[in-house]
Parts: structure tokens; C-alpha cells; sequence
């Protein structure tokens, strides 16, 4: 006689049907979606799974997203839940939208879209979460009338401020060009020390380098940032000074945990100077030009409204 296997009843207890898809939800941390849960009970009447997922959504122990494929349900943590205590479903929504976009923030047009709201209501709830601390609304430097929203307590990141180079979104071009010179100077000294060292050609050349570690730490002694600058800012400035052709980097093996090293690599630079000086079409704008053989008078672009040209300070006399 064969066996008759037997089917498994599934509970419906209300609590078991919550545990189960609370389980699910620590199971796939990302979320889950409807059919996750109806793949997992499918004996469970649609009813009673919507029962369950309301009540966990009414207890703050669920989180209710959209994605392209529909609604997401996911656990949420208890610090999340204690602060959006008495928050209604909308508003934990927004706020979970806000939470996943990170320190890079999002901004309103998206909220709207991800959470398919309408723009009035989303606007109320950015003022109510504003107004309880839970987010905040950060200036972008890749727009000016716009803003992003994020959690109240990160720091915003370096694409949406610009970093040690922008304040209050105004690009600091005379500290830049501070921080140009500073590096410069402090490349050149130890090129002229190792000259002066009367070694062999070889020996001078490999003293004239400097680590960035050693830039960084020469431009923090000086104290001429009011903010603090990392060795990554440093780096982006020497790369500057690359481009200018004013410095040369070279890059060693190092031993692990070598300061200023990066993956068993260390970036070294040095200052050197042109063999021959640049002709004056080249330091003009006009000599690097890429829109140079579309420029004549009378055209849509020439050289009486050519904005590089004035902003650079350039004169024809020069």
C-alpha cells in the first residue's frame, strides 16, 4: 500500500501568522512582497494575510515601501519605531524613503515618486518631520535652489556639500589657490634641499619626493584651513598642480599599515620645473579652447562674449 503523505495545516492563529511573516521580513532583510508571503502560506486566505501585515503595520514593527514591482513590507528596527511612535503610515513612508536614500539625501520630486504620494501631502510631512528633528533639509551645490533631505543626525556627503572646497555652495577659489601655492612651495623646498645635498644625481632625485602624508601634514601645521582637510583633499589639489605640469607623481610598493599607503601603494610627488616655458597662446583660454574653430565676431560664439576670457581675467595685450 503506498503512503498517503500528509499535508501540513497551516496555523491560523493570528499571532503564528505575524511571527511567520515577521520571520520572512529577517529572512529577506531588504523586504518582501506580497506573493513572497502567499508563496510561503498559500493556504492562508487573503484576508487574514491582510489582516496580519495592517497589524503589524499599526504596531510599527513593519515598514510599508513601494518599488517598481509594487509594495514592500520590511522590519523595522526598534530605535526607528520608537521615534516614529504616533506617526501615521504616509509619514513613516516619507520617512523611510528619506532613510534609504543615506548621507547623499533625495530630493522632494523623488520622495514623490517613490512613495506615490501627492506633492501637497509630502510637503506637509517633510515640514511635520522637520519641525520633530527627524530630518533635515541640506543646500546642494549641484543645484542651488534645491534641496535634499535626510536624516537629521548624518553628515551629509561630499557630493551634496563639495567638501573643504564650497561654503554656503560658493566655490572658495582664493583658498584653493592658497592650498596651490602652499604645496607647491613645500615640494619645491625639498627639491632645493636635495639639490643642496651635493649626492649623486639618483639620491637627489629620490629625496626631491614627498609622501602626501607629509603635504597634509604641512598644510595642518601651517593653519591656514578653518576646516579640517583630509588626505584625499590634498591629493586632489597636487592632482591639480599635475595638470598645471608643475608636479610629477610616481607610485611605490609599501609595506602594510606604512603611513600614507593605500592597498600595498604609496603616491609620491615632486615639483619640477618646465624645460620650456609654455608660448602665451597656450596659457591664453583660447589655445585650450574646444569650441575654438566656432569662434568669430558676430557669432554665437566670440571673443567679446566669451565668458572664459573675462573670467580669467585675460587680456589680449598680455
Amino acid at each position: 500500500m503506498a503512503d498517503v503523505k500528509k499535508v501540513k495545516k497551516e496555523s491560523t492563529d493570528p499571532v503564528d501568522i505575524e511571527n511567520r511573516i515577521k520571520a520572512l521580513c529577517q529572512q529577506f532583510p531588504h523586504g518582501i512582497t506580497d506573493q513572497v508571503i502567499q508563496n510561503d502560506m498559500p493556504n492562508l486566505e487573503a484576508q487574514q494575510r491582510a489582516m496580519a501585515i495592517n497589524r503589524l503595520l499599526s504596531l510599527g514593527q513593519l515598514d510599508l515601501l513601494r518599488n517598481s514591482s509594487g509594495l514592500l513590507y520590511r522590519m523595522k528596527d526598534a530605535q526607528t519605531a520608537g521615534k516614529m511612535k504616533g506617526s501615521d503610515n504616509q509619514e513613516k513612508l516619507v520617512y523611510q524613503v528619506i532613510e534609504d536614500a543615506g548621507n547623499k539625501g533625495i530630493w522632494s520630486r523623488d520622495i514623490r515618486y517613490k512613495s506615490n504620494l501627492p506633492l501637497t501631502e509630502i510637503n506637509k510631512i517633510l515640514k511635520n518631520l522637520e519641525s520633530k528633528k527627524l530630518i533635515k533639509a541640506v543646500k546642494s551645490v549641484a543645484a542651488s535652489k534645491k534641496k535634499v533631505y535626510m536624516l537629521y543626525n548624518l553628515q551629509p556627503d561630499r557630493s551634496v556639500t563639495g567638501g573643504a572646497w564650497y561654503s554656503d555652495q560658493d566655490f572658495e577659489s582664493e583658498f584653493v589657490e592658497v592650498l596651490n601655492q602652499q604645496c607647491f612651495k613645500f615640494l619645491q623646498s625639498k627639491a632645493e634641499v636635495a639639490r643642496d645635498s651635493k649626492q649623486n644625481p639618483m639620491v637627489q632625485r629620490n629625496s626631491s619626493f614627498a609622501t602626501s602624508h607629509e603635504v597634509w601634514k604641512y598644510i595642518c601645521e601651517l593653519g591656514i584651513s578653518k576646516v579640517d582637510l583630509s588626505m584625499e583633499d590634498i591629493e586632489t589639489i597636487l592632482n591639480t598642480l599635475i595638470y598645471d605640469g608643475k608636479v610629477e607623481m610616481t607610485i611605490i610598493a609599501a609595506k602594510e599599515g606604512t603611513v600614507g599607503s593605500v592597498d600595498g601603494q604609496m603616491k609620491l610627488y615632486r615639483g619640477v620645473n618646465p624645460i620650456i616655458q609654455p608660448t602665451g597662446l597656450v596659457k591664453a583660454p583660447c589655445g585650450l579652447c574646444p569650441v575654438f574653430d566656432d569662434c568669430h565676431e558676430g557669432g554665437e560664439i566670440s571673443p567679446s562674449n566669451c565668458v572664459c576670457i573675462w573670467q580669467s581675467g585675460w587680456t589680449f595685450d598680455q
